[in-house]
């Protein structure tokens, strides 16, 4: 908006953007969204287990991973100190003006909520040999019951993994189609702002001069990695032997494997061994570590489908054939390209 790039009605995509679905409530998100739903669906999840939505408010709310990992190691002193001397009250008491807990702990969200959780409580003590007060975390005296699931707690915070939206592969069946390669991709498939997707637009010409021209290796290495860079996602199509076109969208960095798991999981004999060629006949290997745009499949591809040529000269052999390729409950939802 604003930016003299013309705005299309989303009909006229060939898919409406890109989706993601919260691990936590199922709901179906924008990127734009997702942040939000998160912290909102981990914040929730306090008044059924406070241990469980602290640990991912810590892991998911931090941003330095070595901010999260330094908290970590500090309260896991403070929590293996109290297991190791149970009856020694100096351990159980957290002072919240101590530098190591100001610097390293309390920066981290989540770290409180944390130790709350594990039952610390605030309370305002005398300070040692002076005249004022300060604000403690205090632990009560635990029994060795309630100290052996404090070290199951602090291995689940160590083990925590950050809460993260799923991409929505939106998968969909197109009949066949002699539009089968023609896409058009929503903007929320470039790693580009509305200025830099209308100066891509003035480069083209640029690009075939410079395509004419002697480039070294290194050269056109460059400008291929710049290429990958402008893509965050792909929207893939996959043309089946019964002419049906299987799409699916992909974070751009995901591994060729992704894409033939996806594949799979919607065949009706997902067993059988198949082949996948990219567009100029490039066979994709599925054990192969390559990027899908290190294949060149992003923003948009067709691939081709195609049975491993061996099993099916065996399937055939045997007078069995395979008829039916994809689960009858995408056929159910099959639309035509537009």
């Amino acid at each position: 908006t604003g930016s003299g790039v013309p705005q299309k009605d989303l009909s006229c995509f060939s898919v409406s953007g890109v989706f993601f679905i919260c691990p936590l409530t199922g709901k179906t998100l924008r990127k734009t969204e997702r942040e939000m739903h998160i912290k909102e669906a981990i914040l929730m999840r306090f008044s059924e287990d406070a241990i469980e939505a602290s640990i991912m408010m810590i892991h998911t709310f931090n941003k330095d991973k070595e901010k999260v990992k330094a908290a970590l190691d500090i309260i896991s002193k403070y929590v293996e100190n109290i297991c190791k001397n149970p009856t020694e009250e100096k351990y159980r008491k957290i002072k919240l003006s101590n530098k190591v807990f100001q610097e390293k702990v309390s920066v981290i969200e989540g770290s409180r909520e944390y130790l709350q959780a594990l039952g610390f409580e605030s309370t305002t003590l005398q300070v040692d040999g002076k005249d004022r007060t300060e604000e403690f975390l205090v632990l009560p005296a635990q029994e060795s019951e309630a100290l052996e699931q404090l070290k199951v707690h602090l291995e689940r915070l160590q083990k925590g993994e950050p809460v993260r939206a799923k991409l929505d592969r939106q998968t969909q069946v197109f009949r066949p189609s002699k539009h089968a390669t023609h896409f058009e991709l929503p903007p929320d498939f470039y790693n580009l702002t509305a200025e830099e997707l209308k100066r891509e637009q003035q480069l083209k010409s640029e690009i075939v001069e410079r395509n004419t021209m002697l480039r070294t290796k290194a050269m056109r290495e460059k400008d291929e990695q710049r290429e990958r860079r402008k893509y965050n996602y792909a929207l893939l199509r996959v043309r089946l032997p019964d002419e049906n076109i299987l799409q699916g969208t992909f974070l751009a960095w995901e591994r060729v494997a992704a894409l033939y798991q996806f594949v799979r999981d919607s065949l009706e004999n997902g067993w059988q061994p198949f082949e996948l060629m990219a567009p100029g006949g490039q066979k994709l290997k599925e054990e192969e570590e390559l990027a899908l745009n290190e294949c060149n499949l992003a923003p948009a591809a067709l691939l081709t489908f195609s049975w491993d040529a061996a099993v099916q000269a065996d399937i055939a052999a045997a007078g069995g054939k395979t008829a039916v390729l994809l689960k009858a409950a995408l056929l159910e939802n099959i639309k035509t390209l537009s």
